[in-house]
This record gives C-alpha cells, structure tokens and sequence, in this order.
C-alpha cells in the first residue's frame, strides 16, 4: 500500500505519505522508550509469573529466546523493565540512564548486547521501521559546494519536521490535521515533540527562505528515508566503550568539526560544520539505544559530557544543541564505582542514574545452563583432531563449585542448604521463608560486596577452569573432559585471579564442599552402573516415599502391598512396604527413634503433596542426604556394602570380580553417557576414600 502512495505522490511529497502512513497507523511515532517498552510488553503471552528465592516475580520470555540467551537476572530485568515502562510513560526515568553495577564475569555486558541484538530485530521489521528525513537538491538554494544532499545528523524523525514546518505551533497543528490527523492523534504526537537539531534547523530555514514560505516548494526538498540498521556501524545500537585518558575524547561521544565540510560550506557559522556522525551518540540519537561500557572507568570531563546527556538529552557542542532520543544504558564494576564514589564532586551523575546492582547468578540449576553455554555447542577434539568427550558430572561439578562460591555466610543456613534453596530444590527442613529472611538481611549491608550472590566466581573464572582442564595432558591423553580433574583446574584459578586472601579461604572451602557433593553424584552413578539400570536410584529412592505415605494407609491388607496411582502414567501401581528398607534408610540418615523418624516422613509427605500438584515429575533426587541413604542400603544389601563393592572393583584378580567391572563398565559407556576413559576413572575415584564424607 504504502508503495502505491509514493507512486501516485512522487518521492518530492514524501513527508506528506509519512504522515499519512503514521496517521493510518502503518508507520509508527514513538519514542525510544516506548519502542523498548512496547518491545518487551507487547505480547502479553511473553510474560509469565515466576518464583524466585521465595519471592514472587515475573518473567519476561523476550529475553529468553535465540541460542544463546539470557539465564536468571529475574530481578535485573524486572528493574530494567519497570523503568523502561516508566520512561515510556514520561516518568522521572526519561531523564536518567540505566546503570549496571557487580563484578566482573556476571553478565552485565552480555545482557545489554543481548538487548540491542533483540531491539535490532525488532527495529527491523516493517511495522517498526525506524525513518528519517535528508533535505536534497541543495545546489538550488547554493553554499554548500559540492553537498548536494544532506541527511539529519541525528536520524530524527519526520513527524518531528512535520511539527517544526512553520513558526507557530497553531500553523503545525492546522498542517497536521490538514492531512488527515485527528484531534487525540495530534495530542499523542506533542508528546513526543522536540524542536529541530541546530543544522537541521538551519538548512530547513534556508529552504524557507528560499521557497519564500511556500510549503509545497518546500517539500520537494525534503526526502523520507529509512533508517539503516547496523551493528558495525553503531546505528540504533552504539557502544562506547572506557578508554585510557589519553586516547579518549569528547569528540568520541559527540563528534567535531569537519575539515572536509567547511571546503564547501559558505557559512561560517552553519551548525552542518560539526560532523556529528563522527561521535557515538549521534548515530543512536533517533531512537537508539546507547550502550556506556565502563562508564566510570572514563576521565572526568568525559563523564561530565554524560552528565549532559543524560539531564538534558542533547548534544552540546559551542552553543548548538542537538535533542536526542535515546536510552542511556551503562556498567561498571564494584571497584571502579567505589572509586568514583570517594570523589564527592561526582554526585550529580549518580544522582542522573538508576543504579541496579547485578548479582552472580545463584541458582545451580540455571547455572547448568551457563555451563553448557561456556562448555561450547560444537564438537570437541584434541589437538590431534579426534573427538574429546565431555564426562556427564562434569557440568555438575563445575556449576556447583561456582555456585557455591556465591553463597555468602550465614547463621541460618549452609551454603548447601541455601544453594538447593535458592534453585528451589528440597533443603531438609528449612524452608524458602528462611532463605528470603537471610537475603533481606545480608541486602540491607551498605557494603554491596557483602550482599546476596555479589561475591563469587564469575562466569570468566569458570570459562578459565575450562581452558585449565582442555590444556592438562591427561584430557588430551585420555580424549575425555573428566570431572574429577575440575576441581584441580578450580584450584588454579582461585589461586592465580583471586586477589584477596580471605576470599581465597573462603572458595577453597567451598570447593572441599563441592567435592563432597561431587562424591555423592557418583556413588548414585556406581549404583546405577551395579544394578544395569539408568534409573535404578530413583526408583528406589521413589519406592522408599512412596512406603512411607503407604504404611499408614487405611486399606493396608496383612500382606502390607499398597496400590498407589503414580502421578506420572496415572496408572494403579501395586508395592509392597519393606519396613526394613524404610528403618534402614533412616537409620542412615541418623534417624534413632520413632519421633524423628515420623517427623521426617510427615516432612517428606509435605514435600511430596505440594511438589505432585506443580511438578508430577518431582523425584526427590535433590535430596542428597534422602539419595546417599537409599544408594548405602542398597549397595549394603546387594553386595554386602559399599566397602565390599569397593573391593570386588578394586581387586579384579579373579573372573568374578573382572566380569563385575567389566560389565559395570559397559553399562556406563552404553547406558550413561560415560566414555572408557571417564567410566574407569569414575569407578577408580570411588575405590579411594578422596573427598568421603
């Protein structure tokens, strides 16, 4: 349709057909903010409750679309969200920048380039074309040389010409509805209303005077163009990124005077002499999103120059003002914003920004999907070209060795116990109430280092520990990634890039503790293995629930087999109660008498009835203690114990004993994911007593 307008319009009424499409509805005038806001909240159906450390939140699914996209950061985008909506709404958020502040490695970086990457795609589809205009056929008006054609610096928008054409607003008003505008429209466009950038302004004014007034002279001048999209170019999305002070410039940010132009200007004092496009900020100023990077690692009059973005939304250069409209998005890391704190003089721009405090990620669940993401989607080889395995508990390993770095210390709860809290998982008898009370406190320290998941090993840390484990001569040798070798490469890392002695106390600590979890990982993998079934822990561990409802069930017969539905295949399931089984399990739990017995089965039962109504899938393999009792019982009544299965693997001398590993072996390769090389260290670590408990 729009096509068919230019024909019959000519390219010379081409402001005229963009204000009929805007008008139609089949081009848009918004600004920045809105086009963000409309972005994220548009499809109603992208936005899902969420739970997250026992509080309630939401979800934003925009952000977790594409290959690789954003984990976590529930509460940094809930932030980014709202203030984006208040801005959109001409909130006090309009005038501020969003700033991004933690450690190195947590994302910050990643979610910003995630979001322009995002708002490019949306910007580029046709119903959201961003336009802007050029003024053509300058050598009829004369002084600009060889410049026949000059677009708008700052790619503003063609409505905002539309309601600068004439002196008075009276005049643009009538213009606008001339062409078709209504009363509620015209209203929804000056709130959007900006006056023309200096060179725009001027050139426009030259035109007028040119054409003696006459509008319809006047916008054969005037040609409507799309605005390019390009990442390599910085339009619509720009980056600028802190330099040292001596190569960086304001003239970076908002460009400088052009030798090149003033060969063919004939005024001197033609604002169109500043070659704004040489700075960052003008090629996002229509509608673009400006991307800080280190913003307060910069020299002073640099962030200065911010500052004046950010409060006035121009760009400023020897008196001539260009208005921008643009999102302002910055990061920085803890130290450097403390250094910049100390300088008391530096207030105004702090008080310009919504500052929002980026933890590390603390949920060991998502943190699996990190890992993947750092661990690579493409093949590994050696550095002889052939394949490299990757052993299944490495992921594990390394997410709960990070994560349990994040976990800071309290009175109220492990660090395992706040791990399997914070992913949601069971944590014995503490509850996700405990948790949110131990975030309140710890998020209410004026130290921010001290605060929920702002301390740990960041995702860099762990893509080293990655790179340590690829280069060791046994992962080449062996053509496997094992696990068991991480925690050595975790080691490296915290000794060779964590600075501060205590937090060094502290990681290794908390990697004695992953260690142990690491252990008991294996010991359901060895079952599993022994009993050549991939499931065969759960199943047992299941079975052992399931005995606990069933004992006190009203229609329990003499020859005490329950028939219980199973949430899964909604089928009748007949099951016999091991009273011995459940006593044993218990016992190694260090459940001596009745009472604590009977109130951790009423704990479980709880569990058990909440977890069926919103997961019917819940296998209680979160539970490590509830997993490590029923995986000894087992091994204990099928091979005499742990110790004895340990010594029929160790001692292979006779056939007995060789058939066992042997198949053992072969379950691991063909059934759970194991390599040769990482099935015989597995089996070769649970022979020794390391990391035992």
């Amino acid at each position: 349709m729009a096509k068919k307008n230019e024909n019959n319009a000519g390219p010379q009424k081409s402001l005229i057909l963009h204000l009929e499409n805007v008008i139609s509805g089949e081009r848009r005038f918004e600004n920045v903010f809105q086009s963000v806001s409309r972005m994220i909240l548009e499809d109603q159906k992208k936005i899902e409750k969420a739970t997250v450390n026992g509080r309630s939140t939401y979800d934003f699914k925009i952000f977790r679309e594409g290959k690789k996209h954003i984990i976590g950061m529930f509460d940094e985008i809930n932030s980014f969200v709202s203030f984006v909506k208040d801005a959109a709404e001409s909130g006090s958020s309009a005038e501020m920048a969003y700033v991004l502040i933690g450690e190195p490695g947590n994302g910050k970086t990643f979610f910003v380039d995630f979001l322009c990457k995002a708002y490019r795609e949306f910007i580029s589809l046709p119903q959201n074309k961003r336009y802007t205009f050029s003024f053509k056929n300058l050598d009829k008006i004369g002084g600009y040389g060889k410049i026949t054609s000059i677009e708008s610096q700052t790619f503003e928008d063609p409505m905002i010409l539309a309601m600068n054409l004439f002196e008075t607003k009276a005049e643009n008003v009538e213009f606008l509805a001339k062409n078709g505008a209504n009363e509620k429209q015209i209203e929804k466009f000056y709130k959007n209303y900006r006056p023309l950038g200096a060179c725009t302004y001027y050139i426009f004014n030259q035109i007028k005077n040119h054409c003696s007034g006459n509008i319809d002279k006047m916008l054969d001048f005037i040609d409507v163009v799309p605005v390019q999209v390009s990442e390599s170019r910085g339009t619509i999305t720009g980056k600028y990124a802190a330099k040292d002070k001596i190569t960086s410039s304001a003239v970076d940010l908002l460009g400088e005077e052009s030798y090149s132009r003033l060969l063919h200007i004939a005024e001197t004092d033609n604002p169109y002499r500043f070659d704004l496009r040489r700075g960052a900020l003008a090629r996002v100023a229509g509608g673009g999103i400006h991307f800080a990077d280190e913003i307060f690692k910069n020299k002073r009059d640099l962030v200065q120059v911010y500052l004046g973005v950010i409060q006035n939304r121009t760009i400023e250069i020897e008196g001539f003002k260009w208005p921008l409209d643009t999102l302002i998005i910055a990061t920085s890391n803890n130290s450097e914003f403390a250094r910049f704190l100390e300088e008391k003089e530096q207030a105004p721009i702090v008080d310009r920004c919504r500052l929002t405090y980026m933890s590390h990620n603390t949920n060991f669940q998502l943190q699996k999907e990190l890992t993947s993401f750092s661990l690579g989607s493409l093949e590994k080889t050696t550095f002889a070209g052939e394949k490299l395995h990757i052993d299944p508990n490495l992921n594990y390993g390394i997410s709960v060795s990070v994560v349990l770095s994040r976990m800071p210390s309290s009175d109220k709860l492990t660090p395992v116990e706040m791990m399997k809290l914070a992913a949601g998982e069971v944590a014995g008898e503490k509850s996700i109430r405990t948790l949110a009370e131990v975030i309140d406190d710890l998020n209410r320290d004026p130290d921010i280092t001290k605060r929920f998941g702002q301390k740990g090993l960041g995702h860099r840390n762990l893509g080293r520990a990655i790179q340590i484990l690829l280069e060791r001569s046994e992962t080449q040798e062996g053509k496997c990634m094992y696990a068991g070798d991480i925690f050595k490469a975790l080691e490296s890392v915290i000794l060779d890039y964590v600075q501060d002695s205590n937090d060094r106390i502290k990681y290794f600590n908390d990697l004695k503790i992953a260690k142990g979890l690491h252990r008991k990982n294996i010991m359901t993998t060895i079952f599993n293995a022994y009993m050549d079934e991939p499931n065969a822990v759960e199943r047992d561990v299941m079975n052992y629930v399931n005995m606990i409802i069933g004992i006190d069930a009203k229609n329990l017969g003499p020859d005490k087999i329950w028939t219980y539905r199973d949430p899964q295949t909604n089928k009748l399931i007949p099951l016999k109660i091991d009273e011995t089984f459940i006593n044993s399990v218990e016992e190694r739990m260090g459940l001596k008498n009745e009472e604590q017995k009977q109130s951790y089965r009423t704990t479980v039962a709880k569990i058990y009835g909440q977890k069926m109504i919103t997961d019917p899938n819940y296998n209680f393999m979160d539970n490590n203690d509830l997993v490590k009792a029923v995986t000894d019982v087992r091994l204990k009544s099928d091979v005499a114990g742990a110790g004895s299965l340990v010594g029929a693997l160790s001692n292979r001398t006779n056939e007995e004993n060789q058939k066992l590993y042997n198949r053992m072996i072969d379950t691991m390769v063909n059934k759970l994911g194991y390599c040769t090389t990482c099935a015989q260290k597995t089996i070769e670590y649970f022979c020794t007593q390391d990391d035992a408990n």
